[in-house]
């Protein structure tokens, strides 16, 4: 099972400064949350204050500071917690420790009594509903243990401290109703994924810091491959050397990748959480990191508006259901949205929204198994004004082209790093799509993850592509780059303006504009660009504050 190895020294928990000597030298605000939690203050007198330095605290982190040099911080997580971004000048990461109430006690001890009564109530907490399971394990924990001398002599609970007493609650609902050491991981909003890919450290990609090493460490293969085995346990999706691979999704929607076994894993058995955001990202916060610009979001605000097919594609991590998430804002308010995934990805503010997602049965049972396809079938008769799509992968995509043939607006993410590579992947095996069809999708957004001026790994729409036509003589298609990202200056070009096949000939037509008037549409464009920007500085940015601000302008006729 994994250890915890902190970054600084300490043969023992020894406390290097006191509480008093250090509780003047703190900001406000992290003296203030440190009065308020004992762990955090004893975390604070452990660290080596003068050779890090005094961490700044954050309630909240802002996106600019990916840019610090030197990041010694603490902020809040969920379940009262804390992180600190421990700064180590000696590797190209940084620790990303997780301060538990726990983290400066030695309870293992305690803990293993702990256990071993726990065995005797087994049939009890067992017997408990799944929704009063936590709140079982602390009345046994209170019938175990005190913090009451008094009362020792009379029973044969175990004697501990207040402190050891709050240590003892959190290791308990972690451990036994949680994920165990990754459960912290899990509370952090700001992080993406949570990486094993062998013995040593476990991996953490920030939001905001991005690639950063946490203390949790695996010493042995032994150590991690009973580790694994105990997490599809916990999961209720076991692995086994003959079904080494599992996927699912756990209770907060997060994605859990296993792979078991050092026969098909070479440095041992390893394991992925990829974790989604419960708010998305808007389109605006979008165009604040520079994943694109005013103009291409109105651009793309226009097409969706107007029901055309709209795929995201890109390599792995490029960000692709970032961005598909943040366009849903512009799908009209009165709109019927079904969308159709095999994990909840997706996030859409409308209230008339089918969300549906596919189901797997076990591995010997696929009699009861509903696919994409089989889903997306029955999607084509729910009437909907939009289906968006998780990613296709599979036959499913030649029913969604029939979708689009038939009038409905389809939306997508797709796995390809340039026109070409889409093309081949949706009329090959296994999607299949005849070319004939393919004209039907209207624009295509390619991102990806790219090196930004300063050499930092950024998140950009490189391009913006509208598929023209499909010639059959030489089966080859004509499309047209609307819009490109320069890469010497980290900036967009646009030249697509004036001669656009989207604007003019299918959004300006919807919008009633004649055939002799159509480049009137990109003054509306440039009229969209302005909205956003707008908004944006006067700090309407959030994901649901800016749908409603859309909805609102929309009812009054403003757009």
């Amino acid at each position: 099972m994994p250890k915890i190895v902190l970054p600084f020294q300490k043969s023992k928990l020894e406390k290097r400064i006191s509480a008093s000597s250090l509780l003047p030298q703190l900001p406000s605000a992290l003296r203030e949350v440190a009065m308020q939690r004992d762990y955090l203050l004893d975390y604070l007198q452990l660290i080596p204050i003068n050779e890090i330095g005094i961490p700044a605290y954050y309630p909240k982190l802002l996106k600019e500071m990916e840019k610090l040099t030197w990041r010694n911080v603490i902020y809040p997580i969920e379940g009262g917690l804390f992180v600190h971004i421990y700064p180590d000048p000696t590797s190209e990461r940084d620790f990303y420790i997780p301060i538990e109430p726990s983290l400066a006690l030695e309870l293992d001890e305690i803990m293993r009594k702990v256990d071993n009564k726990l065995l005797g109530m087994a049939e009890e907490i067992g017997g408990a509903e799944e929704e009063k399971r936590k709140e079982m394990y602390l009345k046994c924990l209170d019938r175990i243990c005190t913090t009451a001398r008094g009362r020792v002599g009379q029973s044969d609970k175990i004697l501990v401290t207040p402190k050891e007493m709050e240590g003892l609650k959190y290791l308990i609902l972690r451990d036994k109703a949680g994920l165990g050491v990754l459960q912290p991981f899990l509370f952090d909003p700001y992080i993406e994924d949570i990486s094993c890919s062998g013995v040593g450290h476990v991996f953490i990609e920030h939001r905001i810091f991005r690639s950063l090493k946490s203390p949790l460490v695996f010493p042995s293969l032994d150590d991690l491959d009973d580790f694994v085995i105990w997490l599809g346990e916990r999961i209720k999706k076991p692995v086994t050397v003959r079904y080494p691979i599992v996927d699912a999704m756990l209770p907060d929607g997060s994605r859990l990748n296993i792979v078991y076994g050092r026969d098909i894993a070479r440095r041992g058995s390893n394991f992925t959480i990829r974790k989604f955001s419960r708010i998305p990202y808007s389109i605006i916060e979008l165009i604040e990191f520079g994943t694109l610009d005013y103009v291409m979001a109105a651009y793309l605000w226009l097409v969706i508006e107007e029901g055309m097919n709209v795929f995201i594609a890109g390599t792995t991590a490029s960000g692709k259901t970032t961005t598909l998430n943040a366009l849903t804002t512009f799908i009209p308010p009165d709109a019927k949205i079904v969308s159709i995934e095999e994990t909840p990805e997706l996030h859409t503010p409308h209230k008339n929204w089918i969300q549906e997602v596919v189901r797997e049965m076990a591995r010997r049972e696929k009699s009861g198994e509903i696919s994409m396809f089989d889903l997306l079938k029955a999607a084509l008769r729910q009437r909907p004004d939009i289906i968006i799509i998780g990613e296709i992968r599979g036959r499913e995509g030649s029913i969604a082209f029939q979708a689009m043939q038939v009038g409905h607006g389809v939306m997508s993410t797709f796995h390809a790093g340039s026109m070409q590579k889409l093309i081949q992947r949706l009329t090959g095996e296994p999607i299949n799509v005849p070319r004939p069809f393919v004209d039907n999708l209207d624009v295509v957004v390619i991102q990806a993850a790219v090196r930004g001026p300063d050499g930092r790994t950024v998140r950009r729409i490189i391009s913006i592509n509208e598929i023209v036509d499909y010639d059959p003589s030489d089966k080859t298609f004509l499309f047209i780059e609307a819009f490109r990202w320069r890469a010497e200056d980290d900036t967009f070009e646009f030249p697509g303006h004036m001669n656009s096949h989207v604007m003019e000939r299918k959004v300006a037509t919807r919008r009633g504009i004649p055939s002799s008037n159509r480049k009137l549409i990109y003054s509306e464009l440039e009229r969209r660009a302005r909205i956003l920007e707008k908004l944006h500085k006067r700090g309407v940015k959030g994901y649901v504050q800016l749908f409603q601000v859309l909805t609102e302008a929309k009812k009054q006729g403003l757009i």
